[in-house]
C-alpha cells in the first residue's frame, strides 16, 4: 500500500478548525517548534502532528481568555 501523507495549508487548517485565518497565522508564526513538512512553491504545508500542536495552541488561547476549546 501507498500511504500519501496527507498535508494542509494554513488556510485549510483555519477552515477545519472552525477560526479566523489570521489566528493559525499568528501561532505558525510565533511558534518556532511548528514547522512545514513541505512546501509547494511558496505555500508551507503541515502534516497531522502540526495540526495537533495548532490545535492545542488554539485551546490554550482560548482557555486564557476564557472562551470556548476548539473541537477536535
Amino acid at each position: 500500500m501507498n500511504d500519501v501523507p496527507v498535508l494542509n495549508t494554513p488556510g485549510r487548517i483555519a477552515h477545519l478548525r472552525n477560526v479566523p485565518l489570521h489566528r493559525v497565522v499568528h501561532i505558525l508564526n510565533t511558534r518556532k517548534s511548528i514547522t512545514p513538512t513541505a512546501l509547494a512553491g511558496r505555500v508551507r504545508l503541515y502534516d497531522s502532528h502540526a495540526l495537533a500542536q495548532i490545535r492545542y495552541e488554539l485551546n490554550l488561547q482560548d482557555a486564557r481568555r476564557g472562551g470556548v476549546a476548539v473541537e477536535n
